[in-house]
This record gives C-alpha cells, sequence and structure tokens, in this order.
C-alpha cells in the first residue's frame, strides 16, 4: 500500500472515530430522550463507517492504533457539557454539510457517501430545531410582529441587483468625466458600461442557474440509483431526519417505510428532506434569471447616464449626481424593508457612499487624465 493510500484510511477511520465520540458526548449532555436517542444513532453510524474502514487496514495489514479524540471534538464535547448541545450545533452541522460529499470521489466508499448525506441532513434538521422545552433567539422572534411574513430574499436580490448598476456606472461616468472626457464621449462610455455590465450579470446568473440544475439532476440521478440499491439505508435515513423534526421514533420509522414504497414520492421525499432540493424548480429557470438580472442592472445604471443625453459639462456632472443620489436614496429606503434599519438612516447611509465612491472615482479620473494628458 503507497504512503498516500495508508493516509486517506487513516484519516477516513480518524474522521470517523472522531464523529461517533463527537455524539456519544452530545448524547451525554442532552436532555431530550428523544435527540439523545438520535445523537446514539448517528454515534452508532459513525462506529459502523469507522469498522469499515479499520477492516480494510487491517486486511492490509496495517496496525490499527488506539483512537484519542481530537481536540476539536473534545472541545466541542466539553462546550455541549457547558452549554448544552443546541449551543454548538450550527458548528457541527456545517462541518456535516461541508463534508456530506467527501466520499463521493472514494471509489471504494460509495456505499458510504448515502449515509454522509443523510447525517448532513440530519444534524442539520437538528440544528434548527432545539430541544423540548428549549427557547432560541429564533423563536422569541417568531413571536414578535415584526418578524413574522416573508423574508425579503426576492426583494433584496432585485434591490441589490439594481445598486450593483447604479453604483458601478455611477462611479465609471464621474471617472471618465474627472479625467476631462467630452460630454458624448461620457454618454458613449455610460451606454458601454450599462450594456456590458448588464450582459455580465446575466450570464452569470445564467451559468449560476444552469450549474445549480445541472448539479441538482446529478444528485437526483444518484439518489434514485441510491433507492434501488440500498433501499434500507434510504428509509432508515428518512425515518432519522423525521425524528429529527420531532416526530416519535415509531411514528417516523412507519411514515419512511410508507413513503419507501413509491419509488417516486420516495426520491421527491429524500430530494427535498436530505438534499435540500425542490424537484419542480430544479434551482429555477436560468433564461428567466438571465433576463431579470440583466434588467435589474440595467434599470440602476441607467440613471447616471440620462443627464448627459441632453446636458454637456458641469451641467451633466451635477445632474448626473443629482439624478443617482436621488435613486441610491431610493435604493436606501428599499434596503430598509429588510435590514431592520430606518428609512431615513438606510438613505442617507446609501446616498453618502454611493456619492463618496463617486468622488473617489472623479479624483482618480482627474489625476489618470492630467498624467496622461
Amino acid at each position: 500500500m503507497n504512503p498516500q493510500e495508508l493516509q486517506r484510511l487513516r484519516r477516513n477511520l480518524r474522521d470517523e472515530l472522531d464523529g461517533a465520540a463527537l455524539y456519544e458526548r452530545l448524547a451525554e449532555a442532552e436532555r431530550d430522550p428523544v435527540r439523545r436517542d438520535l445523537f446514539r444513532q448517528l454515534a452508532q453510524a459513525e462506529l459502523k463507517h469507522a469498522d469499515f474502514w479499520r477492516r480494510k487496514l487491517q486486511r492490509a495489514g496495517i496496525e490499527v492504533e488506539t483512537h484519542a479524540p481530537s481536540l476539536r471534538t473534545r472541545f466541542l464535547g466539553q462546550l455541549a457539557r457547558r452549554f448544552g448541545p443546541q449551543f454548538v450545533m450550527p458548528t457541527i452541522a456545517a462541518a456535516e454539510f461541508a463534508d456530506r460529499n467527501k466520499y463521493a470521489a472514494q471509489s471504494d466508499a460509495r456505499a458510504l457517501a448515502a449515509d454522509e448525506r443523510g447525517h448532513a441532513a440530519v444534524v442539520q434538521e437538528m440544528a434548527r430545531a432545539p430541544g423540548a422545552g428549549a427557547v432560541t433567539g429564533a423563536d422569541i422572534a417568531q413571536a414578535e410582529p415584526w418578524h413574522r411574513g416573508t423574508s425579503g430574499n426576492n426583494l433584496r436580490a432585485a434591490v441589490l441587483g439594481a445598486n450593483d448598476g447604479l453604483v458601478s456606472n455611477f462611479c465609471l461616468l464621474m471617472a471618465v468625466a474627472g479625467a476631462g472626457a467630452a460630454g458624448r464621449s461620457i454618454l458613449l462610455t455610460g451606454l458601454a458600461g450599462l450594456v456590458a455590465g448588464a450582459s455580465s450579470m446575466a450570464l452569470g446568473e445564467w451559468l449560476s442557474v444552469t450549474n445549480a440544475r445541472e448539479l441538482a439532476h446529478t444528485q437526483l440521478a444518484r439518489e434514485a440509483e441510491e433507492i434501488e440499491q440500498t433501499p434500507q439505508a434510504e428509509q432508515h435515513e428518512l425515518a432519522l431526519i423525521y425524528q429529527a423534526k420531532g416526530l416519535p421514533k415509531p411514528d417516523a420509522e412507519r411514515i419512511a417505510a410508507q413513503l419507501m414504497r413509491d419509488k417516486k414520492t420516495a426520491l421527491d421525499t429524500l430530494a427535498r428532506e436530505e438534499l435540500g432540493i425542490d424537484p419542480q424548480e430544479l434551482g429555477g429557470n436560468p433564461l428567466a434569471a438571465a433576463l431579470t438580472s440583466f434588467a435589474l442592472f440595467a434599470t440602476g445604471a441607467v440613471f447616471p447616464v440620462i443627464p448627459f443625453i441632453w446636458l454637456q459639462g458641469r451641467a451633466a456632472v451635477l445632474a448626473s449626481t443629482a439624478a443617482s443620489a436621488v435613486a441610491l436614496s431610493v435604493v436606501g429606503l428599499a434596503t430598509s424593508l429588510f435590514n431592520g434599519r430606518g428609512p431615513l438612516f438606510s438613505a442617507l447611509r446609501q446616498v453618502l457612499f454611493g456619492c463618496a465612491a463617486a468622488a473617489l472615482t472623479y479624483g482618480i479620473g482627474a489625476v489618470l487624465g492630467v498624467s496622461l494628458s
């Protein structure tokens, strides 16, 4: 066995044993019997994976040393014992999510890959759902009227997209104006910046959504294959996820068994619960996303340009600054809908920082214009 292969097997064994030790510590610190049972089931699953790697090492004639939990495992265990498992669950969930595909590229560990993704889904659900009787900041927030309703993600994306076009084109025009370019040259630069920036944003959004859809298709195909090949393992993962949501173990196992009777329903459920994918959307429509991104960027970018269509010289620069300041204040007012700050504060802050950036680029343009001339 070459050194790289030996290192891989030992690292995998160490990681699984660390995971088992951590979940055992969480189980010891957990007061809720349902969550305690879940932690112990996760620990047993990690030990099962560790046995897989231990046997591979032993078959290769490699002596397996006694494992001592890592410093990270001991530290998280101490925090869980002192402050409760929920205190460290976000950290553990983030690590599990990052490692959910760690076996995807290891040909001898394909059977473990589905388990790891299932464990990540279970741990994430447990991180979101506190134990019985626990009250979190999120619970308090949901009880307050100003925390209810839509999250504003779509509005936030629209506002930020328009803001990108506004600020970038405003700064571009001020830099060219500072360099002493003629009015028609500034207008041409602004229109070119609008088209180029909007096209770049549209292409970036199209690529992002397309790649997300392709990844979703790949993950769904892999999940469908695992349902065919290892249905019992997938059913067990579903049961764990529903237990993490707060269902009693018998109910969770019954629901998981019912879902697995229909492979299409099972795939749809596992896609949503384990992969976080909506099979009906698969990340959205790339063309619609690209067109929306183009339109939002162009909408913001057009405000600094308009005055240069009718005006020249200093009057055009001042009018462009005024139009941009008004647009920046509108953007600031819109951001106050989802940033929790007052409308006046948000508007003034947006205008201040946007105009400061434009003034900086105007100064840089003036310096470059003098040095180049």
